[in-house]
């Protein structure tokens, strides 16, 4: 699959999970929220955002070597008669179950060349902080590699 990247883009990011991405409330929802403006966004490929939920399947490799399959959707029904207007990572809910992964656990997403994605975690009670990390919102970070 070949996709196109922002131009400034990072090339990785990480995200503390909370409880509504791991499943954790018993709600639904589709995905992991992405923020909409600055360079977490920048990450994920352009999509074409003049048609109804535009979406670019990004395939991932865990550290186990295991492929995942996310698809990286931008919900802007808003502007087709709906009320949504946000971007979001789905599919994970089965990497996050067979990983037990919970909120407070942190993910890391990375590109690699040629379409590649690495995504790995970190148990809530294994974090340290580091210098190099830029912390953006809550929850999303853009790390330095």
């Amino acid at each position: 699959m070949n996709v196109n990247y922002h131009l400034e883009k990072p090339s990785a990011i990480s995200k503390v999970l909370s409880p509504n991405d791991t499943g954790e409330t018993g709600g639904h929802q589709a995905g992991i929220l992405i923020p909409k403006t600055g360079s977490v966004l920048d990450f994920f490929p352009c999509i074409d955002r003049s048609y109804k939920n535009p979406r670019a399947q990004l395939r991932f490799i865990d550290p186990a070597g295991e492929k995942w399959n996310f698809m990286f959707i931008y919900y802007n029904n808003r502007f087709f008669g709906g009320t949504r207007n946000e971007y979001r990572l789905t599919g994970m809910t089965s990497f996050f179950k067979q990983h037990n992964l919970k909120a407070g656990d942190t993910i890391t997403l990375q590109r690699l060349e040629d379409d590649q994605h690495l995504i790995n975690y970190k148990r809530a009670n294994s974090m340290s902080t580091s210098g190099d990390i830029l912390r953006l919102g809550s929850s999303w970070r853009v790390i330095n590699i």
